[in-house]
């Protein structure tokens, strides 16, 4: 795993709004992990959020395109989390303002023969694959333009928070080319073949409301909240039992993609795993006793 860097860091303040109440988020510390690409932060949290690991794009210049140099930051940032047993989940986010990730780098693009371009989407599909495969829950939060690449990279994380100035597309075939990393299959997945079919065909841009009301998306929240919103659910996720979300994250991706039959099979195998866990009888222990859990991950 990528070594910590010696210093830690205050993490700016920011605010999680709701009906009920406001829940402000102070002075959460974490550590800097070392990273394969200036244009990628990884970070893990520390203290009571211990297992919350955050991975931030930073490419101001660029907007967040996807290079080459990007990518290949993406792609050790994902094996460090695989790697990491202590992580619970990941969040993926960007510290640029207004633009989460504006797609592939069209000027780094011009500059790439045929098999070159071939090369890179085939890395980029597969990083955006490995993405969607990790234990762990993924969040995408989603300030701003989420385009090409970069709505790839958040259609391949299990949630999506976005704020309302979000905008969503996949703009591929007015460069006479489609999606490649992985949008024509899971943009159908989460709004229907017909829905995303006119996306495509089309090009069209959606608002982070109208992502919300066609299900692209889990939360759409006022803009510059996304973070915080996402901070909220992976709080949540994170009191969980670890072992409980990773096997239910495994049910439901198997499940998924065979027939209801062999769909409860893959339930019950999974199901079955947790039996035998220290984890599981805690959670009883802790019902009974009326006191919060303390899971430990066996």
């Amino acid at each position: 795993m990528a070594a910590f860097c010696a210093t830690q860091r205050i993490s700016n303040n920011f605010r999680i709004r709701s009906s009920s109440n406001l829940l402000r988020l102070q002075s959460i510390r974490t550590l800097l992990l070392q990273s394969a690409s200036e244009s990628v932060k990884l970070q893990r949290f520390t203290d009571s959020d211990s297992g919350i690991v955050e991975v931030n794009l930073e490419r101001p210049g660029a907007k967040n395109a996807i290079g080459k140099d990007m990518l290949m930051g993406l792609q050790h940032a994902f094996e460090t989390v695989q790697k990491d047993r202590m992580a619970k989940v990941l969040l993926i986010s960007s510290s640029v303002s207004n633009v989460f990730c504006a797609g592939a780098d069209l000027k780094e693009r011009k500059t790439m023969t045929a098999s070159e371009v071939h090369d890179y989407v085939k890395s980029l599909r597969s990083t955006f694959s490995y993405l969607e495969a990790l234990y762990i829950p993924t969040i995408a939060v989603i300030e701003g333009a989420a385009l090409g690449g970069g709505f790839e990279l958040a259609l391949s994380c299990d949630l999506r928070i976005c704020g309302q100035n979000a905008v969503l597309g996949l703009p591929e075939t007015g460069l006479a080319i489609i999606p490649g990393a992985g949008g024509t299959l899971r943009l159908p997945r989460l709004v229907g073949k017909s829905v995303a079919k006119e996306l495509i065909f089309t090009g069209r841009k959606v608002s982070g409301l109208d992502a919300f009301s066609m299900g692209l998306v889990n939360h759409c929240v006022p803009a510059g909240e996304a973070r915080a919103k996402a901070f909220e659910i992976a709080r949540n996720i994170n009191q969980k039992g670890p072992l409980a979300i990773r096997i239910a994250k495994q049910a439901i991706d198997e499940g998924y993609e065979v027939d209801m039959e062999s769909g409860l099979a893959v339930e019950e195998n999974c199901y079955a795993q947790l039996l035998h866990t220290r984890d599981r009888l805690e959670g009883l222990a802790a019902f009974a006793e009326k006191r919060m859990p303390n899971y430990i991950g066996e």
